[in-house]
């Protein structure tokens, strides 16, 4: 049977029938243990953001600026190539991102899985989650802080490779002088976050 036809047998219009077979798949995925992976998309004052789960937690959030076809496909080699669009695994996250924004969050209670990051970048990782909202530390503070005073241009990499921004709060990092450093979502990212917890 012809694709046009199977639309046509089925009712509707093909964006309707698409969005129903979807939904029929993304059940039946989760029935069957067969989705490894799910992601949706959510728009935030920072542009879009996409959001990854396994069924261990949060294991990856991503701006538009890292490309998300790119970041689907590292994902499918990294962690499991059974990956799917699959929005209502991931609407306890997108709404307390949501809350964030709205100034009414300021602590992520979410499962993560931390797989993406290990050794020294999970040290730092660790460390991240304990700077409190509204607080900024360092890249020599972190450093020092997990006893490896040396590497400060590490404890840097590390940030730029955290694979939860925003949720892990590699934002909250800066330089010795003051100024605010590079981050994954761009500089204007950056502040904007500062800005908002300074609030």
């Amino acid at each position: 049977m012809k694709l046009e036809n199977l639309f046509d047998a089925l009712g509707g219009d093909d964006s309707d029938t698409l969005a129903r077979l979807h939904s029929r798949l993304e059940r039946d995925a989760e029935h069957e243990d067969l989705l490894d992976v799910a992601y949706r998309t959510l728009d935030t004052p920072l542009g879009s953001l996409l959001l990854a789960a396994t069924p261990v937690g949060l294991v990856r959030v991503a701006y538009a600026s890292e490309g998300h076809d790119a970041v689907l496909a590292s994902l499918a080699d990294k962690v499991s190539p059974r990956i799917l669009r699959a929005p209502a695994r991931l609407e306890g996250v997108a709404r307390e991102i949501d809350e964030y924004f709205a100034g009414s969050r300021t602590h992520f209670d979410l499962p993560l899985d931390l797989q993406l990051t290990d050794g020294f970048r999970r040290e730092v990782i660790e460390h991240l989650s304990e700077i409190g909202y509204g607080h900024r530390e360092s890249y020599a503070a972190v450093a020092a802080a997990i006893g490896r005073p040396r590497a400060v241009r590490a404890v840097g990499t590390a940030c730029a490779r955290n694979p939860l921004p925003l949720v892990i709060p590699c934002h909250r990092v800066v330089r010795t002088d003051g100024s605010i450093g590079q981050y994954v979502g761009g500089i204007d990212a950056k502040q904007t976050l500062l800005t908002l917890e300074a609030a």
